[in-house]
């Protein structure tokens, strides 16, 4: 829901910050496998209960998550390119909380929950994606997008911000994890009416 208002402030400031990389020969996808690695450093750190060094590693992620797709715009953005970027921010999301669930076993269920939660969102998303590809609809791609995909509820912002607060506020993971996959679901529930209404009455 997010995503699309942030994009117009956040694009400038991430073009200036990729200028560097581009004029190093560092590529988008060394950015986004890098990135990924320091994702995988912060549930480390989650599953060891090192909320406040997580909480850290999160915000670098989600800056090289960011700067991936400067560099590419900058330079030559690739089909390869756009898929890494897409499996690794998935992983990372469902990694998160499944680090939860080692560090507070007691949360197991919500981190469950939240798991079960993004998977609705992620294969909604995706799928839509590819219904819309194969029937070649006529569907704008946002700016900087590999791909069309359907806006809803709860989208990449909000699911950083959703991160980053089970990261400040640990004891509350189970509330903001069952707030949170609750939004998840409505989300869900929207792309499907949505991809009906869209794929449904053979567009």
């Amino acid at each position: 829901m997010l995503d699309a208002h942030l994009r117009p402030y956040l694009d400038p400031v991430l073009g200036k910050l990729a200028l560097p990389f581009v004029r190093l020969g560092i590529s988008a996808d060394v950015i986004t496998i890098f990135g990924g690695f320091v994702g995988l450093c912060a549930c480390a750190a989650t599953a060891l209960a090192a909320y406040d060094v997580a909480l850290l590693l999160l915000c670098l992620n989600r800056i090289f998550d960011g700067l991936d797709g400067a560099v590419a715009r900058l330079t030559q953005p690739t089909d390869f390119g756009g898929f890494l970027d897409i499996v690794v921010d998935f992983l990372f999301y469902s990694l998160l909380p499944l680090s939860f669930a080692i560090s507070r076993p007691e949360d197991s269920l919500a981190a469950a929950f939240l798991i079960t939660s993004f998977v609705g969102t992620g294969t909604s998303f995706l799928a839509f994606a590819i219904m819309a590809e194969k029937r070649n609809a006529p569907l704008e791609t946002p700016p900087g997008k590999s791909f069309f995909y359907l806006d809803g509820l709860i989208e990449g912002t909000e699911t950083i911000i959703l991160l980053a607060l089970i990261l400040i506020f640990p004891t509350w993971f189970g509330v903001l994890a069952f707030v949170f996959g609750i939004l998840c679901w409505v989300t869900t529930g929207y792309r499907i009416i949505s991809a009906w209404r869209v794929f449904g009455k053979g567009y």
